[in-house]
């Protein structure tokens, strides 16, 4: 089992998405410029077309290590690749990252967070859900559990724990015993709340390949330290790796604590 360097409980890592629908307006390979094609032979991925200054026509596209902007020149024989920025020193390519590559992406994501295996903390008619990777023997973790009781036990805040284990080598057995509870949320209350270890006993097949689900989602996003949380914030779907800061926890939580 790989073991995940835990995030220091006041470090916050932010990713940032715009997560409307957005129509597909990637164009085809075979409609690109020359010098765009050229990329996608050399494996970028064009996800969508703009307008850019100066007569510029702008490519959201990606790689295996990210996200870049393709300017085409005027003239449609050379193109660059780079960040666009005005007089101001504004960056003009990140909005147009987000609208044409990263908002289909992680639109997707919230729906894989919805289907993960999660434990419910709180009302089911809260109005705002907040998705948090959990393993059972991060201690930041249960900081995060005791600094989001104001707006779970008002009602306000649904915390979705999504059971993982990546830091020692029974985590993914106590992972698997809170989720295969009889009572997920008490076990998961007890655990966290009251400081009551979980006993890592056997489970079914079902709820173990549910912990590696679990673990295969975390991977898949990147992501690096536990607690990581993922909330709405109007239109745009909001990370934090850690335990977020007094300000940051607000912000997470939808406003002040009642």
């Amino acid at each position: 089992m790989r073991h995940l360097l835990r995030m220091p409980a006041l470090a916050v890592l932010t990713l940032t998405f715009t997560a409307p629908a957005v129509a597909n307006d990637a164009p085809s390979v075979d409609d690109l410029p020359a010098p765009v094609q050229a990329l996608t032979d050399q494996g970028l991925t064009i996800h969508g077309q703009f307008e850019a200054p100066a007569g510029l026509t702008g490519y959201g596209a990606s790689h295996s290590r990210g996200e870049v902007a393709v300017y085409l020149l005027p003239g449609g024989e050379h193109a660059i690749i780079g960040t666009l920025v005005d007089a101001e020193g504004t960056n003009l390519s990140e909005p147009q990252l987000d609208r044409h590559v990263r908002a289909a992406q992680f639109a997707e994501v919230w729906q894989d967070l919805e289907a993960s295996h999660w434990i419910a903390d709180g009302s089911p008619d809260a109005e705002r859900i907040v998705y948090t990777f959990t393993d059972p023997n991060c201690p930041y973790c249960r900081q995060f559990w005791h600094e989001a009781r104001p707006w779970v036990e008002a009602g306000q805040v649904q915390l979705r724990h999504i059971m993982i284990g990546v830091l020692a080598s029974d985590s993914p057995a106590k992972a698997a015993a809170l989720l295969g509870a009889e009572d997920p949320a008490a076990a998961l209350h007890a655990h966290s709340g009251e400081g009551d270890e979980i006993e890592a006993g056997p489970q079914s097949r079902e709820i173990e390949e549910q912990v590696y689900a679990n673990n295969q989602l975390f991977d898949s996003l990147g992501f690096m330290a536990t607690p990581t949380t993922l909330y709405r914030d109007g239109d745009r779907v909001d990370r934090v790796e850690g335990v977020p800061s007094p300000e940051r926890l607000e912000e997470v939580m939808g406003g002040p604590a009642p």
